[in-house]
């Protein structure tokens, strides 16, 4: 078992979430790094959009390797890489992309279901398993499944369709359970008492405190792609002035100085 993913698993022990700021590409991970986050974890979506493809499975498999590598390259603390479905529907595939993905020292990886069958996902999982085994080498598998998300199924059938999912997912070998959208305390609770593995929930508005949900017990918060959707938006907004004003002094407000910048890349 590799160190890192010996310590990513750890960090999965509560009794506060392993809390993760996703990076979107190899200098927000160092950034976060260096902010003190003990883990880093990928946005897919973040990704995609900073690497010029739409979010949703469209990015090439290799351009999210290359992505992953990169990552793995600055950091010293462990990275868990979203990987989506896998970017392919052949089982076998999926194995041999997360092989290279434990080639370039990734600890973790998430795979989710979207609208596929469960049981397409469980057979990624095995995979992946059967990849890490070969390799001799262990990969923290965070499951996603997309029940609450997409609201894949009625709101009252909610808890239950995951649970049935997790169980199937936990068989063939996951390590931890992401259930996007999941918000409310007594359905958190519900998840966290049936499925078995670690739960991790995503930001969102009105999600309780990392401190209430630990009480929950809740394992992993991660941030989604929010923090690159914002930062996004203050791109957005600069340019708008650049090219209306030509005024330079929005862009001195509130930036990181250069040096700062600098010194997050060198002698690394």
């Amino acid at each position: 078992m590799s160190q890192h993913a010996a310590t990513f698993r750890q960090m999965h022990g509560g009794p506060e979430p392993l809390r993760l700021p996703n990076a979107w590409d190899a200098g927000s991970a160092r950034l976060f790094e260096s902010l003190g986050a003990p883990a880093i974890a990928t946005t897919s979506a973040g990704v995609a959009w900073a690497m010029g493809y739409a979010d949703g499975g469209r990015m090439p498999v290799e351009v999210a390797i290359a992505a992953a590598a990169n990552m793995a390259r600055v950091l010293r603390v462990p990275l868990s890489v979203d990987m989506e479905n896998g970017y392919s529907d052949d089982a076998s595939a999926v194995g041999e992309t997360i092989r290279r993905l434990l080639d370039a020292g990734v600890a973790g990886i998430n795979i989710e279901d979207g609208t596929d069958a469960p049981a397409k996902l469980a057979a990624k999982i095995e995979a992946i398993r059967a990849a890490a085994e070969k390799s001799g080498l262990d990969i923290f598998v965070n499951v996603r499944t997309d029940v609450f998300l997409a609201g894949l199924v009625e709101g009252p059938k909610r808890v239950g369709e995951t649970l049935s999912r997790s169980a199937m997912y936990r068989a063939a070998g996951a390590d931890g359970l992401f259930v996007p959208g999941l918000c409310d305390p007594s359905e958190i609770a519900a998840v966290v008492e049936g499925a078995g593995m670690p739960v991790n929930v995503m930001a969102w508005p009105g999600l309780a405190s990392a401190a209430e949900l630990g009480r929950l017990g809740v394992r992993r918060l991660s941030a989604g792609s929010g923090i690159s959707q914002m930062l996004w938006g203050q791109a957005e907004k600069l340019a708008k002035d650049f090219l209306a004003t030509s005024d330079s002094g929005s862009m001195s407000e509130g930036s990181m100085p250069y040096s700062q910048l600098q010194a997050l890349f060198v002698e690394r």
